[in-house]
């Protein structure tokens, strides 16, 4: 019975500390645009975006 004295208390930090976080992250606009960044992986990179490792060299 003495547990719930110790686990209790953590539970409600945890669960106010994760509420803290949510409304940081809301406030800060982490949730402002869900559509584009799922999408922007479909696009081709273009040649200036690529690493140049990535680059084939010039023939010749």
């Amino acid at each position: 019975m003495s547990v719930i004295f110790i686990a209790l208390p953590v539970a409600i930090g945890l669960a106010l500390s994760a509420l803290l976080v949510f409304i940081w992250a809301t406030r800060a606009g982490q949730f402002d645009d869900l559509d584009t960044p799922p999408l922007r992986m479909l696009h081709d990179a273009t040649a200036r975006d690529a690493a140049p490792h990535d680059r084939t060299p010039p023939a010749g």
